[in-house]
């Protein structure tokens, strides 16, 4: 018999939810960078254990916002959870328990789910520490179970996935065998290229930027052609974006692109265009094209 049931990811930034989520499906789907709230809006990984398809969602990492776009993300966080079977609190091993973790156990402690806690990040983790850090948890949240796990390593996750299975009910699976993810192809485009763009220019350009695929074509010879505009807020930011002579900009389209060719498994080409819109963190249109519901 078939099981089939939503996983809601849950956690403050940085908590290593995306990796998690990609290292459960066995591929990417979600975009991984060492800077916090690199997730924007809720995204839905596919995994299956045996008979069962697990549904998980992979939300931004929930913390105090002060802009529209902050509150945009928290926003799809907590959407994230709404229907789940299980809520998936991921804390940070290494970096423990501090308000922010907190603050989100205390706001699980009322839901009716049931609830796991993963302690992510245990091949970096002071060992004592980390049951220390699950006694705390434990204490605010009766959750079901405690799994130690590292989503870079694969310790723990085999574990952890059998458990999430064997809690899921009864019923048809959502998605055909062979899919990942529900990301359209347009919208994991944009996602690979700001992955690009943190990875190479985290230091210099915080979140000033979005990335919007404006055109997706198929060839004639079954490659794929896709145009994306970069908005940033700043002539000055456009500067960084592009580099020198254009060196980092060819850089981030060039890595961008072959990864999209993996993930795509065809020829890709990138067509990168990059735009100074002051205020584009408050245009509506950004929002919907970047996946997130307009706050007030």
């Amino acid at each position: 018999m078939t099981h089939c049931g939503l996983v809601a990811v849950l956690g403050a930034p940085n908590a290593g939810k995306s990796t998690l989520v990609n290292a459960l499906v066995g591929q990417k789907v979600a975009i991984v960078s060492p800077k916090a709230q690199t997730t924007r809006a809720r995204l839905l990984g596919v995994a299956i254990e045996g008979e069962t398809q697990l549904l998980l969602v992979d939300t931004p990492g929930i913390f105090e916002p002060k802009r529209r776009l902050d509150r945009a993300m928290v926003a799809a966080a907590w959407g994230g959870t709404e229907g789940a079977d299980i809520l998936a609190l991921v804390v940070d091993g290494k970096g423990g328990v501090g308000p922010k973790v907190t603050e989100i156990a205390e706001a699980l402690a009322g839901r009716p789910e049931p609830k796991l806690l993963v302690l992510n990040k245990v091949d970096v983790a002071d060992k004592p520490k980390l049951l220390t850090h699950a006694e705390r948890l434990n204490a605010i949240v009766p959750f079901a179970d405690t799994y130690f796990v590292s989503a870079q390593t694969g310790d723990g996750l085999p574990e952890l996935k059998r458990a999430l299975a064997a809690a899921m009910p009864a019923g048809p699976w959502h998605y055909p065998e062979d899919q990942v993810s529900d990301a359209s192809e347009r919208a994991l485009a944009a996602e690979v290229t700001r992955e690009q763009l943190y990875l190479q220019l985290h230091a210099e350009l915080p979140y000033a930027a979005a990335v919007e695929t404006e055109k997706f074509t198929d060839r004639p010879d079954g490659s794929a052609e896709i145009h994306q505009q970069i908005l940033v807020e700043r002539p000055t930011q456009r500067a960084i974006v592009l580099g020198k002579s254009g060196v980092r900009i060819r850089e981030i389209g060039a890595r961008a692109r072959a990864e999209l060719a993996t993930l795509l498994d065809r020829p890709v080409h990138l067509y990168l265009h990059v735009k100074v819109k002051p205020g584009w963190d408050e245009d509506r249109d950004v929002y919907r094209d970047i996946g997130l519901d307009w706050v007030e």
